[in-house]
């Protein structure tokens, strides 16, 4: 197994830790699990960097990198939504696309073709890891905001353009790759 696929994996196992320290009480903990998801983050963005400047591109790591990356979003969006820093409605449509562009990516696979992320999921992602941590840094469990009111509409634009990209991505994703699940 190559370095960028178990940075791959390593983002996998990370996420427990993450659920984990955040779904804690006091400051300290919620602290901790940032630093996870950061370090989290981080790997996504040195696993595809590793990859594509090492040729160490494989189908698994096509495969598996996206998958990686919503299971950690998606736990974040399901924590903070359960903390009441994320409308529940976000979270659900996020979840939805990503449920959805799952499905279909396993349609693809099952017709031999595995389908990479494309830009605007990538920008997508991006996005949503942002405004996650947005929301957990600047939209507190209880007491005060951090940055005050600012502090919290700042999270929620970020989080309502990874909505957008979101939706957007999803679609674009299904037109590119309609070719897929045509004789479905």
């Amino acid at each position: 197994m190559n370095l960028p696929n178990k940075l791959t994996l390593l983002r996998v196992c990370l996420i427990p830790f993450f659920v984990v320290f955040a779904k804690m009480g006091g400051f300290g903990m919620q602290l901790a699990a940032v630093a996870v998801y950061i370090l989290a983050c981080v790997t996504d963005a040195l696993d595809g960097h590793i990859a594509r400047s090492r040729g160490l591109v494989t189908n698994f790591g096509k495969f598996m990198d996206p998958i990686a990356d919503k299971l950690l979003v998606m736990s974040a969006m399901i924590v903070l939504t359960a903390q009441g820093r994320m409308p529940d409605w976000v979270c659900i449509l996020m979840l939805g696309r990503e449920f959805l562009v799952s499905g279909f990516r396993l349609v693809a696979v099952e017709n031999g073709v595995v389908i990479a992320a494309g830009p605007l999921g990538k920008v997508k992602t991006v996005f949503q890891m942002l405004s996650t941590l947005a929301l957990m840094l600047l939209v507190p469990v209880e007491g005060d905001a951090l940055l005050g009111s600012g502090g919290v509409l700042f999270a929620n634009i970020l989080l309502y353009i990874a909505l957008a990209l979101t939706v957007l991505s999803g679609a674009d994703y299904i037109i590119r790759n309609r070719d897929c699940i045509r004789d479905m």
